[in-house]
């Protein structure tokens, strides 16, 4: 298959796993997705407030990919905006820092996508808000997971706390601006200190959750492996002097990841419980970030991108039906029983991930044409 007719498959692949989001889970308002499919009696009782903002993220990948779409994804993504912000009683807080951080970064992207300052108001509103009620010295100063258990600090709250910082330190154009680095970089030193192995860059989840202070090592999640690399490279774009070392960071966690938690290039299941469908998401989410800073050529590029390759190939094989696509937490396997749309965003995600790469490599071809036709005339 030549460049551009693989480009052309994987943009057609990524529009239709966007509406199987809806085939599969579209329901009404203000339900807006049904927590899983098929749908069960009493299946819609909780409010998945993070995956909602994870639903906003994926929306707006199609934006990036098609702005002039018919399906107006930019104006999707803000229905969603509106949904979380009504079902949560006309709130932006919850009693989860890594649930508001989440909402946060989806509503920072608004803001850039729409120009409208309200969005990058809320998100600074949020930063405020977290830091505010969960900052603090426990086990070393970083951030609680929750309101609840401000002496447990973990990966998934610190990872987004520090990503918000970075790109706020970016937008945030206020005199009196927060220091949002300066917490960015300590969130980051805490990860690193504590949670992250020196030997290989994997990442744990967390610490002190049953205030013994012992690392939670039984949890070896690819959503840690993604935040701490969207982490590195965020702190490395804003110019720190120590650049060029998180960048190499983000590299090898990336690549450990894969050592350690996927097998035949494609990462195995982490779990049935719901939240655990976003996870490998989120590593794909970050991991796009750290293929745009490598250099086109590089081997960590090209084996980073043979992955998603691969492991993308292999999810289309098995849960693509024809018409629509249903994804498994393992993507290897028939989706059975009944599925969260967790697991649909992270499928979404990563095809998104395919469809930027493909199309990329067809702009490079077209690119090395014109090139050589220009040396040709000259």
């Amino acid at each position: 298959m030549t460049d551009t007719a693989n480009a052309t498959l994987w943009q057609t692949r990524a529009d239709l796993l966007q509406a199987s989001l809806d085939h599969f889970y579209g329901a009404p308002w203000p339900q807006l997705f049904d927590n899983a499919h098929p749908s069960i009696e009493g299946g819609n009782a909780t409010f998945n407030y993070w995956w909602l903002a994870h639903a906003i993220d994926a929306r707006l990948d199609a934006w990036g990919r098609d702005p002039d779409a018919s399906a107006d994804w930019l104006g999707q993504a803000v229905a969603i905006y509106r949904n979380i912000l009504e079902r949560n009683g006309g709130s932006l807080f919850n009693d989860y820092f890594d649930d508001m951080l989440w909402y946060a970064l989806a509503i920072v992207r608004l803001f850039e996508a729409s120009g409208e300052r309200r969005y990058l108001d809320d998100a600074i509103a949020i930063w405020e808000h977290v830091t505010e009620f969960g900052w603090n010295e426990q086990q070393g100063a970083s951030l609680a997971w929750r309101k609840q258990q401000l002496y447990y600090k973990n990966t998934p709250a610190n990872g987004p706390f520090v990503i918000l910082g970075c790109r706020l330190s970016r937008l945030d154009d206020r005199s009196d601006a927060p220091d949002y680095l300066g917490y960015a970089r300590t969130a980051f030193d805490w990860i690193t200190d504590n949670l992250v192995d020196p030997r290989t860059g994997f990442v744990e989840d967390g610490v002190n959750r049953e205030e013994d202070g012992r690392v939670d090592r039984q949890w070896r999640f690819t959503y840690n492996q993604g935040l701490y690399m969207g982490a590195a490279v965020e702190l490395a774009l804003t110019g720190a002097s120590d650049s060029a070392a998180l960048m190499a960071s983000a590299v090898r966690t990336a690549r450990t990841a894969i050592a350690e938690l996927a097998t035949d290039g494609v990462f195995i299941d982490e779990g049935d419980g719901g939240d655990e469908g976003l996870f490998k998401g989120v590593y794909y989410r970050y991991l796009r970030l750290l293929l745009e800073q490598l250099q086109e050529r590089s081997p960590e590029r090209r084996q980073l991108e043979q992955f998603v390759v691969t492991s993308t190939d292999a999810l289309w094989s098995r849960a693509h039906d024809g018409d629509f696509l249903l994804a498994a937490n393992d993507w290897t396997t028939d989706a059975a029983g009944v599925v969260p749309y967790s697991t649909e965003l992270s499928a979404i995600m990563a095809t998104e991930l395919r469809a930027a790469i493909e199309s990329r490599r067809e702009e490079g071809v077209e690119s090395g044409a014109r090139e050589e036709v220009s040396s040709r005339r000259v």
